[in-house]
């Protein structure tokens, strides 16, 4: 009898224990399962009621601020181009792809936590200061920028014209660390600069074209195209766009700008996200010019966005060979979503993927012909691009530089034209 209870008991023991065991495997599924996030706004929820209610200093508790900075955090720790931005935030960023705004010229990005200069705009005061892409800017008027997010850091180099800022710089490779004081204006951008028919002397007995696009915004194709026109009535046979330190801008002129070289509807980027909506193609309308001109496109580390889209586009077709260094690796989509109370989030919802679906997020676009430049060069390269700025003694010694990834381009398409007139290929434009 004494047996019998003592295994009615152990048995009991074991259905107990299958059947928590089974409600807390049932908890825990349900658990992972929970899509909904009921369980995790619920801990949101939770967390700022204690705030609120314990947290020592009252004027930092309120609804608005406690939202906005996690919503900050929130987005900041998705990638350096997803942002929460305020509404004042949201306001400054309608005025990037203008031509006009007031600030210093530089395009900056955040690359592991550091706030780092993509590309100064020409002819802005960071440009005429001397700044250079890949500079690190470790303090704004002194503060640190190591805990500062990007929009934060936009802000503060922005303000009205005619101001001052002082940003500490580490500049890269020398890491060497200067203050730059600077006076804010109102940013003028051209964006097709020094077209023209490189010299005898550099192109020998053929006529090689050279243009420069600084940032793609809503006039630059057009300016482009006319550009082009004015080159091929001088009898152009080859060009030479310059994309060295162009920071980006709309996607759609960029597009534009390819369209130059390219036939209609041809793919030139295309986008992919998660989401359907934010998978789309992006070709080149039924008017693209399509010049058959030998191409040659200069890149370097400040090449970035949409320039890299221009360069990977045409080198994946075939229709350019690409000279100099490795771009910048900009290449995801930021949708930006207002919100109720007129802040936004400007959220990656999209990465770009060239014709040939290289990913250019992170990577970048590699050059045909890999050309560096030394940063002494890269200074002198920067300097001779705001010539009107410059004293006689900055002009004598700035005669002995030497274009080297200039050169490598041309070269190349000399090649490209001395193969064709062995082969009898026709160069449209060529011997007008």
């Amino acid at each position: 009898m004494k047996k019998r209870l003592v295994q009615a008991l152990v048995i009991l023991v074991i259905v107990l224990n299958l059947a928590l065991g089974a409600r807390l495997y049932r908890a825990v599924a349900a658990q992972e399962k929970d899509e909904s996030g009921y369980s995790s706004i619920a801990v949101f929820a939770r967390a700022m009621q204690i705030i609120r209610q314990d947290y020592v200093d009252e004027k930092k508790i309120s609804y608005e601020d406690l939202t906005h900075a996690a919503l900050k955090g929130m987005l900041g720790n998705l990638d350096p181009h997803s942002q929460f931005m305020e509404p004042k935030d949201f306001k400054g960023m309608q005025d990037d792809t203008n031509s006009r705004f007031g600030g210093l010229g530089v395009v900056v990005s955040q690359r592991e936590g550091e706030l780092v200069i993509v590309s100064p705009m020409e002819d802005s005061p960071g440009f005429k200061a001397g700044l250079l892409p890949g500079d690190r800017i470790v303090k704004i008027n002194g503060e640190s920028t190591e805990k500062m997010d990007l929009n934060d850091a936009v802000n503060r180099l922005r303000g009205e014209p005619g101001t001052k800022i002082t940003l500490t710089i580490v500049r890269s490779g020398t890491k060497e660390i200067k203050d730059y004081t600077l006076t804010r204006e109102n940013i003028k951008v051209a964006s097709v600069k020094d077209a023209k028919l490189l010299p005898a002397e550099q192109a020998g007995e053929f006529k090689i074209g050279y243009a420069r696009i600084t940032q793609f915004n809503a006039p630059t194709a057009a300016d482009l195209a006319k550009t082009l026109d004015e080159l091929e009535k001088k009898g152009m046979q080859a060009l030479v766009l310059d994309l060295r330190y162009n920071p980006g801008g709309l996607l759609n002129s960029a597009v534009d700008v390819a369209a130059q070289f390219l036939p209609p509807k041809t793919l030139v980027v295309s986008t992919e996200g998660r989401v359907a909506s934010q998978s789309h193609p992006y070709r080149t309308d039924e008017k693209s010019r399509n010049r058959k001109v030998p191409l040659a496109i200069l890149i370097n580390g400040g090449s970035a966005s949409g320039s890299e889209i221009v360069a990977g586009a045409l080198k994946d077709l075939n229709r350019a060979i690409l000279v100099g260094e490795t771009t910048f690796g900009k290449g995801s989509v930021q949708s930006v979503i207002q919100l109720q109370d007129g802040s936004a989030l400007r959220l990656t919802t999209a990465k770009y993927y060239t014709p040939g679906k290289q990913v250019i997020h992170e990577h970048g676009v590699t050059p045909t012909i890999r050309a560096t430049l030394l940063p002494e060069q890269e200074r002198q390269l920067m300097a001779l691009r705001s010539e009107e700025t410059l004293t006689d003694a900055q002009r004598k010694e700035l005669q002995s530089f030497h274009d080297t990834q200039l050169d490598r381009a041309v070269d190349a398409l000399k090649g490209v034209m001395i193969y064709a007139e062995k082969t009898g290929t026709v160069l449209k434009s060529a011997k007008k």
